[in-house]
C-alpha cells in the first residue's frame, strides 16, 4: 500500500468520525440480540449503527475511500482495518462485532453436503444423543434430511447395544436386532422406524428398572426332586441352558425355555459344590475332593484332578488359567492348555480354614475363608498381596471386579472392599443368617442367604458414604422355603437355587400385571423325577 493514499484514506475517515463525533458527543447504546441459528448476513452498510442522516461530505468521501480500498490487495485490506479499528472507540467497537458476529457463523452441516460431503456432517451428528439428535431435527429441512437419509436414529440404536448390555438384551428378546449392523445396500427399514423405535426401547428400560425397585416379577420354577437327597448347590445360565449341581453327586442340564431335563451327568461320588462352564467344557468341584472336566456338549469326562485332600469349594477359570480352593485351607492355581492338558502351577498357603470362595482377573486372585479372612494375592507371581479385615465370623462367597470386592459372612452382612487399599467403604445389614451367595453388576448388589431370602441393593447408593443405609436395600424377594445356596442375575432376571432342590428364575422383563399384588408373581413349577 501506497504511504501517501494510506494517509489519504485515514485522513478521510478521521474527518468522517469526527464530523459525527462533534455533532452527537453522547450517542445511544443499542441492543442488538444475536440471532440463534446463522441468519442470513448481508455484505452492505451495518443496518441501524447510524442515528441521524449524514452530513457534509460523508458520501462523497466515503466512496473514495471505497474506491481506494477496493484497490488494495486481501493483505493491506487487513492491515488497514485494523489501524481503523484501533483509532476507534470501545463503543465503535461494540457495533462492529455485533455486525461481524453473525457473519462469522457457518452452517456447516448445511453446508457441507452442498460440497459433496454428506459423509462427514453425517459423522458429526451421530456423536449426539438422543435429546440433542431430536433438536437438531428442528433446526431446518436439510438438518432433518441429514439426519434421515444418514440412518442416525439406527446409528445412536447400535451404538447403545454395543455398549449397554440391557440395550443388547432387549435387541435379542425383541427381535429388533434383526434390523442392526447391515450396511444400507441391504434391506432396511427407513429411518422412521429407527426414530419410533428409540422411545419404545426407553419405555421398555423404564419398566425393567421399576419392576427391579417394586419387585414385579414373574416366577418359573423348577422341581430338581431325587431319590436319596435334595439339594442345589451350584449354578450358571445362558439364553439357552441352565446347568446344576446338585447334593445327588449330579449335575443336570436344563432347557431354559421348556424348563425340561436335557441331560444328566455322573461321575463324581460326593456333592457338586462348584460348577462353571463355557463354550467347550463344564468343570465341576465335588465333596469328594476332585475336579472333573466334561465335554459341554456330549457329557463326556475329558479329564479328572486329583489334588486337594478335601472337598473342592469352589473354582473359577478364565483364558487358560483355573483356580480352585478346599476345605483343606489351601488354593491351587493351575495351567489350562487344553481340556485334557491341565498341569498344577502353584499351591498357595496362608488361609487358617477352609477357603470357601475364590475370584480372579488379570492382576489379582481373591481368596475368602471361615477364618474371617479375605486374602489378596498377585495373579502373576502368585505371591501374597494382602489381607481385608472386617467380618466377625467366616466368609461364605464373594465377588470381585476392577477395584471392588463384594463379600458376604456369617456375621449376616455383606462388605463392599476397595481392594488396592484394603479399606471397607461399606456394610449392608439385613439378612438374618449366613449370606451364602452374592453378585454385583454395574447397577446391584444380589445377595441370597441360610434365612431363605434374596436382596437385591443399590450399588451406587451403597459406595456413596452419604447415603443412608435405610435406602440401600431396594427389595426383599422370599420365594425359597430352604437355604439360598447360589444364584446369578443379568439385567432382566435372578436365576437361584436353594436347600429346598429347586431352581427359581425371577423374570423381571416379561411381567404380567394383571390381578398381581406387587412383589408376588404367578408361578409356573416344573418336576423332574429321576428313575
Amino acid at each position: 500500500m501506497e504511504p501517501e493514499m494510506e494517509d489519504k484514506t485515514l485522513e478521510l475517515m478521521n474527518i468522517s468520525v469526527m464530523d459525527s463525533q462533534t455533532a452527537d458527543r453522547s450517542p445511544k447504546i443499542t441492543v442488538i440480540k444475536p440471532t440463534f441459528i446463522c441468519p442470513q448476513v448481508s455484505n452492505g452498510p451495518l443496518t441501524g449503527s447510524r442515528k441521524r442522516p449524514s452530513e457534509g461530505n460523508y458520501e462523497k468521501e466515503k466512496d473514495v475511500c471505497i474506491q481506494l480500498f477496493d484497490q488494495w490487495s486481501e493483505a493491506d485490506q487487513v492491515e488497514f482495518v485494523e489501524h481503523l479499528i484501533s483509532r476507534m472507540c470501545h463503543y465503535q467497537h461494540g457495533h462492529i462485532n455485533s455486525y461481524l458476529k453473525p457473519m462469522l457463523q457457518r452452517d456447516f452441516i448445511t453446508a457441507l453436503p452442498a460440497q459433496g460431503l454428506d459423509h462427514i456432517a453425517e459423522n458429526i451428528l451421530s456423536f449426539l444423543d438422543a435429546r440433542s439428535l431430536c433438536s437438531a431435527e428442528l433446526v431446518c429441512k436439510e438438518w432433518q434430511r441429514v439426519i434421515s437419509e444418514g440412518m442416525l436414529w439406527k446409528k445412536l440404536i447400535e451404538r447403545m447395544v454395543r455398549t449397554d448390555p440391557l440395550w443388547k438384551g432387549l435387541s435379542e428378546r425383541h427381535q429388533w436386532e434383526k434390523y442392526l449392523f447391515k450396511n444400507r445396500t441391504t434391506e432396511v427399514p427407513p429411518n422412521s422406524y429407527y426414530r419410533s423405535l428409540y422411545p419404545k426401547i426407553i419405555q421398555d428400560i423404564e419398566t425393567i428398572e421399576a419392576n427391579w425397585r417394586c419387585g414385579r416379577h414373574n416366577l418359573q420354577r423348577i422341581q430338581c426332586r431325587s431319590e436319596n437327597s435334595k439339594g442345589v448347590y451350584c449354578l450358571q445360565y445362558d439364553d439357552e441352558k441352565i446347568i446344576s449341581g446338585l447334593r445327588d453327586n449330579s449335575i443336570k442340564i436344563w432347557d431354559k425355555q421348556t424348563l425340561e431335563c436335557l441331560k444328566i451327568l455322573t461321575g463324581h461320588t460326593g456333592s457338586v459344590l462348584c460348577l462353571q462352564y463355557d463354550e467347550r467344557v463344564i468343570v465341576t468341584g465335588s465333596s469328594d475332593s476332585t475336579v472333573r472336566v466334561w465335554d459341554v456338549n456330549s457329557g463326556e469326562v475329558l479329564n479328572t484332578l486329583i489334588h486337594h485332600n478335601e472337598a473342592v469349594l469352589h473354582l473359577r477359570f478364565c483364558n487358560g488359567l483355573m483356580v480352585t480352593c478346599s476345605k483343606d485351607r489351601s488354593i491351587a492355581v493351575w495351567d489350562m492348555a487344553s481340556p485334557t492338558d491341565i498341569s498344577l502351577r502353584r499351591v498357595l498357603v496362608g488361609h487358617r480354614a477352609a477357603v470357601n470362595v475364590v475370584d480372579f482377573d488379570d492382576k489379582y486372585i481373591v481368596s475368602a475363608s471361615g477364618d474371617r479372612t479375605i486374602k489378596v494375592w498377585s495373579t502373576s507371581t502368585c505371591e501374597f498381596v494382602r489381607t481385608l479385615n472386617g467380618h466377625k465370623r467366616g466368609i461364605a462367597c464373594l465377588q470381585y471386579r476392577d477395584r471392588l470386592v463384594v463379600s458376604g459372612s456369617s456375621d449376616n452382612t455383606i462388605r463392599l472392599w476397595d481392594i488396592e487399599c484394603g479399606a471397607c467403604l461399606r456394610v449392608l445389614e439385613g439378612h438374618e443368617e449366613l449370606v451364602r451367595c452374592i453378585r454385583f453388576d454395574n447397577k446391584r448388589i444380589v445377595s441370597g442367604a441360610y434365612d431363605g431370602k434374596i436382596k437385591v441393593w443399590d450399588l451406587q447408593a451403597a459406595l456413596d458414604p452419604r447415603a443412608p443405609a435405610s435406602t440401600l436395600c431396594l427389595r426383599t424377594l422370599v420365594e425359597h422355603s430352604g437355604r439360598v445356596f447360589r444364584l446369578q442375575f443379568d439385567e432382566f432376571q435372578i436365576i437361584s437355587s436353594s436347600h429346598d432342590d429347586t431352581i427359581l428364575i425371577w423374570d423381571f422383563l416379561n411381567v404380567s400385571t394383571n390381578g398381581q399384588t406387587e412383589g408376588r408373581s404367578p408361578s409356573r413349577t416344573y418336576t423332574y423325577i429321576s428313575r
